[in-house]
């Protein structure tokens, strides 16, 4: 190696090892919340529901109290007991942990109180990377992320809309009723809130509205 490459060969060897700590720091920065997450209690929901509500509110073991509401995108005055693949709903939220990502989704109610919500129909969210969603930007999908965590917006995540209010919108476009998972005309299921993959077992953040599809 001559004297006039040296300076350029320390450049290399030091912007290789800059781009491995950053890289060592981003992945701490994703790894270590969900290695060290612990389960908060229950969302304080009741499994057994009256009717098709369009809004439902519990306090969590956590002692947050958590809304979840929905309304039809076209106005329509119905109840949510007869969707139809490509129905069109705004899902509101407050009182959620913002330092806990959600996914709102379509899901089998679980047998027993303590239990995962799903499977979910269209599965959850992607997290391949994509860019960082819009803030507010009205995109419907079968299911929705949110996480305020700047990482995981990066694969898509959208973000709350009032950290200290905890509050979310999501929009959710009614998949089919059915798919290889699971089959919403056999089993119960319910528009749902859960915490994402960072706190899979956590069911704190567990709230649902009934639905039901039509015959």
């Amino acid at each position: 190696m001559t004297s006039s490459t040296r300076p350029m060969f320390r450049a290399f060897v030091w912007a290789g090892g800059l781009i491995v700590v950053v890289a060592a720091l981003i992945t701490a920065w994703i790894v270590v919340p969900i290695v060290t997450s612990s389960p908060a209690g229950s969302s304080g929901q009741q499994l057994e529901l009256e009717g098709y509500p369009a809004s439902v509110s519990a306090t969590g073991d956590d002692g947050r109290t958590r809304t979840l509401e929905a309304v039809f995108e076209s106005g329509e005055e119905r109840d949510f007991s007869a969707l139809v693949a490509g129905d069109r709903l705004i899902v509101s939220g407050s009182g959620f942990d913002p330092s806990k990502g959600i996914y709102v989704a379509v899901c089998k109610v679980p047998d027993s109180v303590g239990g995962k919500p799903g499977p979910c129909l269209g599965g959850v969210p992607s997290t391949e990377e994509d860019g960082d969603s819009t803030a507010g930007a009205v995109e419907y999908a079968a299911s929705n992320w949110v996480n305020d965590d700047w990482a995981w917006r990066l694969f898509g995540a959208r973000s709350f809309d009032d950290r200290g209010a905890g509050s979310f919108t999501a929009y959710i476009e009614i998949p089919a009723s059915a798919d290889e998972n699971v089959d919403c005309t056999q089993v119960r299921c319910g528009l749902f809130t859960r915490n994402d993959h960072t706190a899979l077992e956590d069911r704190v953040q567990d709230l649902y509205l009934p639905v039901s599809f039509a015959k």
